[in-house]
């Protein structure tokens, strides 16, 4: 083998992914959300998957947390782990005891790791499963911290932000004035509005002074817009970091009185912009 040759092949050894398979008993919400996550946090550097020891069909529930945070879930289907019966892994993570005992030594893998969550199908107080995802989220993030010595690169150096520079500090301050707060809280909860219907939501008369609160919540890059004709609708970042976009959801889940009024008025607003008719 020459040299040229030699150095292709250790290239695409070195630029190989590596193959991570999630398994949980139904593969209906734990296993998918963790697949969705890591594919988000670092698909330059893995190939993931997930299945089931039994598996089940995938709870809605799974996938309208993860669209909550933005999370792609166009590929994501329940499987039987038999499918991916001799494929080498380089992991091999459980997600239940359950699995973990059915599936002790799982074979063809370098690495396998038992991981203990509960089932948000199960689990008790507000919000289940955005409280399972945000675990999950914390726990592959110190997951990456932890194997780096043997990733190739890393696609994120923190959590699982696409926006860099989010400064904290700055974030909170955001929340701090009225308008802004709201106007978060009624976007996370409708996932898109335009001007004229916050303006009706907050029973705000000065367009300008809802702008100039828009325009901070975009600087921040908090607030993302999109066009069409006269309409601008605005709605939470999809690139937002899931700390932040937890911060929102969580206050907005557990704080639904706060909004009550603005949502009212919202309902009973005429004339609402079809939002059908302007999709990007």
């Amino acid at each position: 083998m020459n040299n040229s040759i030699k150095n292709e092949t250790t290239q695409e050894v070195q630029n190989a992914k590596q193959k991570v398979l999630f398994l949980c008993t139904g593969n209906s919400a734990r296993s998918q959300m963790a697949e969705a996550l890591l594919r988000h946090k670092a698909d330059d550097i893995f190939e993931v998957y997930s299945a089931g020891t039994s598996p089940e069909m995938v709870d809605p529930r799974t996938i309208e947390a993860l669209s909550k945070f933005g999370l792609d879930t166009q590929n994501l289907q329940s499987k039987d782990m038999s499918e991916f019966a001799g494929i080498n892994f380089d992991y091999v993570i459980t997600l239940c005891d359950k699995a973990n005992t059915e599936c002790r030594s799982y074979p063809h893998t370098e690495k396998q790791l038992a991981w203990d969550f509960p089932d948000p199908k199960t689990r008790s107080g507000h919000n289940p499963f955005s409280a399972t995802l945000n675990e999950l989220n914390n726990r592959l993030s110190m997951f990456l911290l932890v194997e780096e010595k043997k990733l190739i690169k890393v696609k994120e150096s923190n959590d699982n932000d696409k926006i860099e520079n989010i400064d904290p500090i700055e974030f909170y301050k955001t929340l701090t004035d009225n308008i802004r707060l709201k106007t978060l809280m009624l976007t996370h909860y409708h996932g898109e509005l335009c001007v004229c219907e916050l303006m009706t939501a907050l029973d705000e008369d000065s367009q300008p002074k809802v702008s100039r609160n828009l325009a901070v919540l975009k600087k921040a890059n908090i607030l993302s817009d999109r066009k069409h004709g006269k309409w601008v609708f605005y709605r939470i970042t999809p690139e937002l970091p899931l700390w932040a976009k937890s911060v929102i959801a969580e206050t907005t889940e557990n704080n639904v009185l706060l909004i009550a009024e603005e949502l009212q008025r919202l309902n009973a607003m005429n004339n609402r912009p079809n939002k059908a008719n302007f999709c990007s």
